[in-house]
């Protein structure tokens, strides 16, 4: 049983375990085929609270300070194996930059629609040609009169597609270093010259909008800008940890899913004329993929208390997604196996829990880039 979660969070879990099997999970099929969400769905998750839980209540949210509930709301829709294209993003990624940096005017704008589900958001960083290099980012903008004008390219910007906000992280200006200079622009759904490319045809999370972002002369009004100039860097590093906490708690809860599923089937399926689940190697594998787990739910509960209790570092959030995340990978894969070829058809969940467990190893920083940050802390 896991302990850092109270009674009220429970309630809130059981809330949502029976919305997502009954509202959404009947749907999802057809939104995975699609490769879309449909938007007014999120109006409907809105309408039990989900879409604003940090949102304080004056702007129609639900007033948490905690990120406990956004992590039981993810452990569930993995449990519903289902997947809401850029709510995450929309929820533990966006909303922190705007409830920090946003001013009182930017918040009363913007949030109330946030909690609604009525505006979807979505953050663009990664270019094409930098990847994980944010200091790298070649979008620029430059100041005419009210206005600040943008030009440039993104890619790989989850909820693209549905997004009425885009955070933009563009070059407003030059420094000594060259993370200096960069801003937060708020581009907003039909400014002219904003466009949306493809929604990219992805191998796993399927129903998550990917999408190339164009930004040929856009005119932001300065009243657009988040936060002060030239201080995007520090904001970014500043909210990563808890976009690498919030991918750690899926990571973790997949596994655990995918346990669970692969104990039902092994105990059903036959092979020689007896369960799988009496084959010691099945056992063992899965015993060895419970320990894994159980693991990695220490260190996962213990950087959910630090993050709520705002001690969670950089570095330990950079240690806890990737053992969760490369710890997801080895146990779908593992648990696929023992579903033989039935592991590798898409109508089975495992399928698609393997398809869905590559990208966690590279979004959000991948682990080559964490394993620096780390490096770095070791004074190497």
């Amino acid at each position: 049983m896991n302990r850092i979660y109270g009674a009220a969070h429970e309630e809130f879990r059981q809330v949502a375990r029976g919305f997502l099997r009954k509202e959404i999970a009947p749907r999802f099929p057809e939104w995975d085929r699609e490769g879309l969400v449909p938007k007014a769905v999120f109006k409907e998750i809105a309408a039990i609270g989900a879409m604003g839980m940090q949102i304080p209540e004056e702007y129609g949210g639900g007033g948490s300070r905690s990120f406990l509930y956004n992590a039981v709301w993810a452990e569930e829709v993995t449990r519903a194996h289902v997947h809401l294209g850029g709510m995450k993003v929309h929820t533990d990624v966006v909303l922190p930059y705007i409830l920090k940096y946003g001013s009182d005017e930017q918040k009363a704008r913007w949030l109330p629609g946030m909690a609604a589900g009525e505006l979807m958001t979505a953050i663009a960083m990664t270019e094409p040609g930098t990847g994980s290099d944010l200091a790298g980012m070649s979008t620029r903008a430059h100041r005419d009169g009210a206005d600040w004008v943008l030009s440039g390219a993104k890619t790989f910007i989850t909820g693209g597609i549905n997004a009425d906000l885009v955070i933009v992280v563009a070059r407003t200006g030059e420094g000594s270093d060259r993370r200096d200079g960069l801003s937060l622009l708020v581009v907003e759904d039909g400014m002219p010259g904003f466009s949306r490319g493809r929604n990219l045809d992805k191998i796993g999370l399927r129903t998550q909008d990917t999408a190339e972002l164009f930004f040929d002369g856009v005119r932001v009004p300065a009243a657009n800008l988040l936060g002060e100039e030239g201080q995007a860097f520090r904001y970014l590093t500043g909210n990563l940890p808890q976009e690498r906490l919030g991918i750690a708690v899926s990571s973790l809860a997949a596994a655990e899913v995918a346990i669970e599923d692969t104990a039902a089937y092994v105990r059903e399926r036959a092979v020689f004329g007896r369960p799988i689940a009496s084959f010691q190697n099945t056992r063992f594998e899965l015993a060895a993929c419970a320990t894994d787990t159980a693991a990695g739910r220490a260190l996962l509960d213990r950087s959910l208390l630090d993050h709520d209790a705002g001690e969670l570092t950089a570095v330990d959030a950079a240690k806890v997604k990737i053992f969760c995340t490369e710890l997801q990978g080895r146990v779908v894969d593992r648990c696929l196996q023992l579903f033989g070829g039935y592991g590798y058809i898409r109508e089975y969940p495992i399928a698609r829990l393997y398809a869905d467990a590559r990208v966690t190893r590279i979004f959000g920083g991948t682990s080559e880039v964490l394993k620096t940050i780390i490096a770095r802390s070791l004074g190497i």
